[in-house]
């Protein structure tokens, strides 16, 4: 558990984060993927990053261990350590990635929000299993944040739209809108990944290095300042005590998501039950 890292090939280090069991990363965790990151991209044997999730992970990344930061507020210490050690953590693994001084390939499988979508966004490429969902429902966490991520997937109407609803978005999707690189089958997720990897590692590492400098360069928007201005948000919204207001009501908010989902499932069949015994009924009164 924790964050590892391999050279499955020449040229080619893989960055893997698993924390059981959806990812989500304790304040600690950020800081550990940002020192991999950057170790890998300093190594000049390598050519390409690879970040993933270990193999069996339900999902790439949930974002900050909520949890973690609701067992400060309600210790009788109080404080908002974990708070801060999480804004500085994701800042530093975003930077890690967008910094890194070679290509940076994301692996997304399965659901990729909050914090993923600041991992994902600052990567060079993307390539996604086909169940992989992205979003961030940041408003249902009592947070802000990453919205510089994804307006670097969606288009700027369709990430304000997201980000409002809480909504996510499909890799189909964001292939559609040249985002991710590649759709695969779940899995296929790691042997194409290394498959661009490759194409990009047989470059020579002096210019990929030169190219990756150029490319960061001509950015039109500074991601570490737009998203630090976003991060002084959630601080006000902790300050408040809007945050943990709607934090606090996430799990329930969640639980009565699932209900009325299975509600909705279960209505197709109810319906249909009743049309047969209201047709079990009619026969009945014909045979009479």
């Amino acid at each position: 558990m924790g964050v590892s890292t391999s050279s499955p090939e020449k040229g080619i280090s893989v960055v893997t984060v698993d924390f059981p069991p959806v990812n989500a990363l304790p304040v600690r965790g950020w800081y550990d993927l940002a020192d991999a990151v950057r170790s890998a991209g300093r190594d000049p044997d390598v050519n390409c990053v690879v970040l993933t999730a270990a193999e069996d992970s339900r999902g790439f990344n949930a974002g900050v261990d909520i949890k973690e930061m609701q067992r400060e507020t309600a210790s009788a210490a109080g404080g908002h350590t974990a708070l801060v050690g999480a804004n500085r953590g994701c800042y530093e693994a975003f930077s890690a990635v967008y910094q890194c001084e070679v290509p940076v390939v994301a692996a997304v499988g399965g659901f990729c929000l909050g914090g993923g979508i600041g991992l994902v966004g600052n990567a060079d490429a993307i390539v996604a299993s086909d169940d992989a969902t992205f979003g961030l429902p940041e408003l249902d966490r009592g947070a802000l944040g990453a919205a510089t991520h994804l307006s670097r997937l969606v288009p700027q109407h369709l990430m304000r739209a997201l980000f409002y609803t809480s909504r996510t978005v499909t890799a189909a999707e964001l292939h559609a809108h040249g985002s991710v690189w590649q759709v695969v089958p779940r899995p296929r997720l790691h042997e194409a990944a290394l498959e661009l990897a490759r194409d990009i590692a047989r470059k020579d590492g002096s210019l990929i290095r030169l190219a990756k400098a150029a490319l960061n360069g001509i950015d039109p928007v500074d991601v570490h300042r737009s998203y630090r201005f976003e991060q002084g948000f959630t601080f006000e919204a902790n300050l408040s005590g809007v945050a943990d207001r709607v934090r606090d009501t996430f799990g329930d908010r969640e639980q009565r998501e699932r209900h009325e989902q299975r509600e909705q499932r279960e209505q197709p069949d109810q319906r249909a039950q009743a049309e047969q015994h209201q047709q079990s009924d009619r026969h009945g009164q014909e045979d009479n």
